[in-house]
């Protein structure tokens, strides 16, 4: 056995080259991105909520890996079922036989999500919804999706083709043969539907791209509407699912809402292992795997891998022990209204929107003359400045990481640990009130970072 390979030492030997490494042999763009704005951090260590730099200064994780980490990083559970995997030796992947952990991950998934029988699993949010798209096109024998303008279901090609952002479309086309809707607008999905050849409606309960949720009775209608025409609703949890909204799925908020498929996907990896899952009901199934011979007609390499359904098994048992999904309903409950209750107090802020742990901060055109100037000033260069402008002081000033929700947007998307409690929430909107005292009451320095911005736009065109 070979002993040449040691990981300690090479990450101490080239830990040192981070962002060399990644101008050099990866996305060149990622490290330019964060030295411009000053998130260009050395992260050495990090547990739960928080993660440290090479400083030792503590930061507060509001943006949980875009969700994935949603019991926080290195849950203790979770790491000790993949050390006692790795360690069982187990014969994984054989392709040729039926592991017990892929059927009691389904068995547990399924046992939270009502009215959904069978499990096809995968290896990420993307690779779920494609599953969907695939599955609903076959079982309906009818080639069109329908999806949401705004929405994000992934960057593979049929991913793409019901991704409602043109920035991450363009160049890419032709995509699958698919049309958008307006979230909540029945009336177009009702127009769509009645020409016949309509698959499925692919839909987020909650918008990830600005924290858009679906108006009260919408999805109850627009299932109805769907099965009338012999269309199925495929609801996409893989941000909003495993108690992210403060229900375990986001649909749930809804009485009667029954998807015929859920993606699920990032929460359900702990963090470790790339899982994601596509649950259906039983006859979507029956008919895609119809027969011995189409015993393999969908399937994944890596999906069902021992490991991935260790740290799924793992993280729905501490999601259940650990009262996961209350503390998000109550700890967002908290700071969504801590968060709102300054509206009134400062007038470049907007509005504050979401449920439970997942909300979204808008900004808009103040009243003063002062603060309009300068709002105009960067909407004239580009939109989602000023978001950008207080997500920046947010990480060098208060060590609090976030993110803008989407490009050209004036929008902060809080998505944090699914864990954190009233001390992070006290954190956090201290030092949001901080900023927001800097931008109101003119703050050179926050404003000739506006400033930078602006001319990094133009030079951007």
């Amino acid at each position: 056995m070979s002993d040449g390979f040691d990981l300690a030492k090479l990450l101490e030997e080239r830990a040192g080259e981070r962002y060399e490494l990644h101008a050099r042999h990866l996305n060149h763009q990622l490290p330019r991105m964060l030295r411009t704005i000053g998130f260009d951090r050395v992260y050495e260590r990090a547990e739960g909520a928080y993660f440290w730099d090479d400083e030792g200064g503590d930061y507060l994780d509001m943006l949980s890996g875009f969700g994935v980490m949603g019991l926080g990083r290195h849950h203790p559970v979770v790491r000790k079922a993949l050390h006692d995997v790795i360690d069982a030796s187990l014969a994984d992947l054989t392709r040729f036989d039926c592991p017990p952990l892929p059927g009691l991950l389904a068995e547990k998934l399924l046992a939270h999500s009502p009215h959904l029988d069978r499990v096809f699993f995968c290896n990420s949010g993307t690779e779920a919804v494609e599953t969907a798209l695939k599955f609903a096109r076959y079982a309906t024998g009818r080639p069109r999706i329908l999806y949401c303008g705004h929405a994000f279901h992934g960057l593979t090609a049929g991913s793409l083709s019901v991704n409602g952002e043109a920035g991450f479309r363009d160049g890419f086309t032709p995509l699958l043969p698919d049309t958008a809707v307006e979230l909540g607008d029945l009336a177009a999905l009702e127009r769509e539907l009645a020409r016949g050849d309509v698959a499925g409606f692919v839909v987020e309960p909650i918008q990830g791209k600005g924290v858009h949720e679906a108006p009260p009775g919408f999805l109850p209608a627009a299932q109805q509407l769907l099965h009338r025409h012999g269309a199925l609703l495929i609801a996409d949890e893989v941000q909003t699912g495993l108690g992210r909204t403060g229900d375990f799925y986001a649909y749930q908020h809804e009485d009667g809402v029954e998807p015929d498929l859920v993606c699920v996907a990032k929460a359900l990896s702990g963090g470790y292992v790339p899982v994601g899952a596509t649950l259906g009901k039983e006859w979507i199934f029956r008919k895609v795997y119809s027969s011995m011979d189409r015993v393999l007609v969908h399937s994944a390499s890596f999906g069902s891998n021992a490991q991935a359904m260790a740290a799924g098994l793992a993280v729905l048992s501490v999601i259940e022990d650990e009262q996961v999904v209350a503390n998000a309903r109550a700890t967002g409950d908290l700071l969504r209204t801590r968060l709102a209750a300054l509206v009134d107090r400062y007038e470049l802020l907007h509005e504050v929107r979401g449920r439970g742990l997942m909300i979204g901060i808008e900004f808009g055109r103040p009243s003063s003359l002062k603060l309009r100037g300068r709002w105009t000033m960067l909407q004239a260069a580009r939109r989602g400045l000023f978001a950008q402008m207080v997500v920046v002081p947010l990480l060098q000033r208060h060590r609090i990481l976030t993110q803008v929700s989407g490009d050209r947007l004036e929008v902060i998307k809080l998505i944090p640990p699914l864990i954190i409690g009233e001390r992070e929430v006290d954190r956090f909107v201290a030092a949001f009130t901080a900023v927001m005292d800097d931008a109101h009451d003119g703050s050179a320095l926050m404003w000739d970072f506006g400033k930078t911005l602006v001319k990094q736009a133009i030079a951007g065109r």
